[in-house]
């Protein structure tokens, strides 16, 4: 049976989260007939996440070096679908959306594209503001939020897939070079606007909202930031309770 679609997820860590993400994934994939797989790519985990995801069937590939684009590359190789889909470990992907991603990229003239964000649970209005001026942004100016992003494998590998040269805003850079192959060949980037993609706020709960607004003004004012992991911290670390729970 010929694979049609690669869907590859980043993991380090993940044990608590990527059940939830592997099996409404699973359900979608079902739903839509056409034959995928899933490879998660072990960022270098502590934690049962290579284990949880055999166990759900996935392929599994180990990328040594603690970076998201180093994950993302390492699953992409590895992967045997014309049509790639990347997908956070605390993400939830509906059967609709999944179809229209693999419709785009199947119809000659989308060569990759990402989808409007929502976040799970009750959320301060300051965050509801921001993700709604991201959304804006990221369809106005065809930018695919990290969390999910499609894309033909040819035009995956003609740009040279994510950046390793950063530790964040990878995804930023990929959509810039995906539109302008895409761009050449007469050939789309979509933002689907729905449905939108489900993902945790977890991250608010690690982080006070104080700390991540310091974050990002850092890199408004020092873009070049990105390309220090210790910088990075938003996007690699955990609380300390967290990573007490995750070594037990």
């Amino acid at each position: 049976m010929t694979i049609s679609y690669s869907v590859i997820i980043p993991a380090y860590d993940e044990q608590a989260w990527l059940p939830a993400t592997l099996d409404a994934l699973q359900k979608a994939m079902e739903a839509i007939g056409m034959v995928g797989e899933v490879i998660v790519a072990d960022n270098n985990s502590r934690d049962r996440t290579p284990e949880i995801a055999r166990e759900h069937g996935a392929i599994v590939v180990f990328e040594p070096i603690n970076q998201i684009s180093r994950a993302r590359n390492a699953g992409a190789k590895a992967a045997k679908g014309r049509y790639l889909i990347f997908l956070d470990a605390d993400t939830i992907l509906s059967a609709e959306l999944l179809q229209k991603a693999l419709g785009n990229l199947s119809n000659g003239a989308c060569c990759g594209g990402g989808a409007k964000v929502v976040y799970e649970g009750e959320l301060p209005g300051f965050v509801r503001g921001a993700t709604e001026l991201w959304n804006y942004f990221s369809d106005k100016f065809r930018m695919a939020a990290g969390c999910f992003i499609y894309c033909l494998k040819e035009a995956f590998d003609a740009v040279g897939g994510f950046s390793q040269n950063v530790y964040a805003s990878e995804e930023i850079w990929f959509s810039r070079q995906l539109r302008a192959w895409g761009k050449q060949r007469h050939m789309d980037f979509r933002i689907i606007s729905s449905p939108p993609l489900i993902t945790s706020s977890r991250k608010l709960k690690w982080f006070s909202l104080l700390g991540m607004f310091g974050m990002l003004m850092v890199f408004c004012f020092f873009p070049f930031a990105v390309r220090f992991r210790p910088l990075c911290r938003l996007w690699y670390e955990r609380p300390t309770d967290e990573k007490e729970r995750i070594i037990r």
